[in-house]
């Protein structure tokens, strides 16, 4: 009899097909199903209308104020979540797994007696941990309560980053050797040829949908400064539409994922200065394209750009800082080859999904007591 487990995902993100396929290849013996949470939820409309009055008396005036967004509410009221563990348990009797993961940390996918695990690049409480974060910005008590079940339901957590993995084990009072940092690998991928005299076209490409969280703003002033010593220098703006008016500026909007290594190989330096980010894939990606990458010293950015190495760590909103490191490298080929080269190097060996995939199982198996 074929042995099976079960993917639990929130949504058809490109990051699950990374992880279904790295499980596939690392667990030969095992058949995967996948149970999508979200299909599972806008299938019931009832469901969904209940829940949207519980996000109106959660986070109702937060919502008329602008401070938090809906469909980020959605899946925190402790109405959804527990709806969810109701769905999730309900769809993992239909089959005999032997094991259970889910992907990131909105649900609490486990069912008694099914060994569960977790994979994640964040946590709520880890928000504290950033400047200028303030408490009241949280999601509800009661669902951060809630969320806590989770770490403690997985038999380990696996987490993309070391600052993930430190908020589990610190702000939810998990043991240790529950949490094990796997990191994650590119999306992008690494097999194709570096075209070495991008680093002459003086060209900032920035890579992020959430504009005001990825630092878009901040960038843009850096940018204003870089002119002034850099009059033909350039920032690509992928992921993003904002409305700008400065010379020079491409804005790109989003793209198809086959189409984002486009940018990247014609790009110089790569800037994302974030002001929240837990465990950003970019970073990887341009690593991968041998671009030096410019971000801050928050969240899962230092697991993934060594500074004075692969790229420059700057502080949140030092704009003045931002545009220091960016004229100095679109000034200096040379070096933007060299912590390129030492990025990509980074990338291969410890960020590449068949490494992750090979850590999760190894540490599946083991817990689960089977020799695959």
């Amino acid at each position: 009899m074929t042995k099976k487990f079960a993917y639990i995902r929130p949504s058809s993100h490109p990051i699950n097909n990374s992880i279904i396929r790295t499980l596939s290849e690392q667990l030969p013996s095992f058949e995967i199903d996948v149970i999508n949470v979200g299909e599972l939820v806008k299938k019931r409309k009832t469901l969904v209308l209940t829940n949207m009055f519980f996000v109106f008396i959660e986070y109702g005036l937060e919502i008329l104020l602008g401070k938090k967004q809906i469909k980020e509410c959605f899946w925190r009221t402790p109405f959804v979540f527990r709806t969810i563990k109701k769905l999730v348990s309900t769809a993992l009797l239909r089959e005999q797994y032997e094991f259970s993961i889910q992907n990131q940390s909105l649900f609490d996918g486990s069912r008694e007696g099914l060994p569960h695990y977790v994979y994640t690049d964040h946590t709520h409480l880890a928000n504290l941990r950033y400047p200028g974060f303030e408490r009241r910005n949280l999601y509800s008590q009661k669902w951060t309560e809630m969320e806590r079940s989770i770490y403690h339901n997985a038999v380990i957590n696996f987490t993309r980053s070391n600052y993930a993995a430190e908020s589990i084990v610190q702000d939810y009072s998990c043991p240790p050797e529950k949490v094990v940092c796997v990191s994650a690998g590119s999306n992008v991928g690494t097999d194709f040829t570096v075209n070495r005299e991008k680093y002459k076209n003086k060209n900032i490409l920035f890579v992020g949908v959430d504009w005001k969280r990825k630092g878009g703003p901040d960038m843009v002033e850096a940018f204003k400064l870089v002119l002034k010593v850099h009059p033909d220098a350039r920032l690509t703006i992928v992921g993003s539409s904002p409305k700008l008016n400065i010379p020079n500026c491409d804005v790109v909007g989003q793209v198809p994922l086959e189409n984002v290594n486009y940018y990247y190989e014609n790009a110089s330096v790569f800037c994302l200065p974030s002001r929240l980010e837990p465990a950003a894939l970019v970073f990887l990606e341009a690593s991968a394209h041998e671009l030096p990458v410019v971000t801050t010293n928050i969240g899962g950015s230092a697991d993934r750009v060594i500074d004075g190495e692969t790229g420059y760590l700057v502080e949140p909103g030092n704009v003045e800082q931002l545009s220091k490191v960016l004229i100095e490298l679109l000034g200096n080929p040379d070096k933007c080859r060299t912590f390129g080269e030492n990025g990509r190097r980074l990338v291969l060996e410890r960020f590449t999904w068949q490494k992750v995939g090979k850590e999760i199982a190894r540490n599946i198996l083991a817990t689960l007591g089977i020799s695959e």
